[in-house]
């Protein structure tokens, strides 16, 4: 990708500046598994008490990381098409404004997923607090688990915690694969 070291180093500036700019805390690229969850949740939380956060949006701020990781380690789709980049990869970020903290996760899906997907984050997005508390409550009486064990509870929750909607897009990558990419935004009462 880099001719030399020095535009390699220049690349490392540019991003650098640009995670000032948008005040990007955290990224990480990879396979997520607990150790990472465990060592994103404790940076996450030294870097709030340092901002001295309120206990009340860092528990929403774990909360929503945890959720968005486990959904990575969950569902992040194994690659089809020898397209090794993707497998069982993800993407996850989180960043701060005065007003906000955001989590953006991203992996690669299915594309035949795809449709059912979009509907049931439109159907959570277009909830109440009281009717996601409902759905929550029947997903979990009912059970309504995929063979990797789902239901949308995590979406359904991360609504629920930060009473905003699930920010979402679907790239293409190719015929067969998508990347899914959620933002999820916790307000700094």
């Amino acid at each position: 990708m880099f001719k030399d070291s020095k535009g390699f180093l220049e690349f490392v500036y540019e991003f650098y500046k640009t995670m000032k700019a948008h005040e990007i805390s955290l990224v990480y690229e990879g396979e997520i598994t607990h150790q990472i969850t465990k060592a994103f949740t404790s940076l996450a939380e030294s870097n709030m008490a340092k901002e001295e956060e309120s206990g009340s949006v860092q528990r929403k701020v774990f909360h929503v990381m945890v959720e968005c990781l486990q959904n990575i380690s969950k569902h992040a789709d194994e690659a089809t098409d020898n397209d090794f980049l993707y497998s069982g990869r993800g993407i996850f970020m989180v960043s701060k404004n005065q007003s906000e903290y955001t989590v953006t996760t991203g992996n690669a899906i299915d594309n035949t997923k795809i449709p059912e997907m979009r509907e049931m984050l439109e159907r959570i997005n277009s909830m109440s607090k009281e009717e996601l508390n409902e759905l929550y409550k029947k997903q979990i009486k009912e059970g309504r688990l995929s063979d990797k064990g789902g239901a949308g509870l995590g979406f359904i929750d991360i609504k629920r915690k930060t009473g905003r909607p699930l920010e979402y897009h679907f790239l293409p990558i190719n015929d067969n694969i998508s990347f899914f990419l959620l933002t999820s935004s916790i307000p700094r009462e």
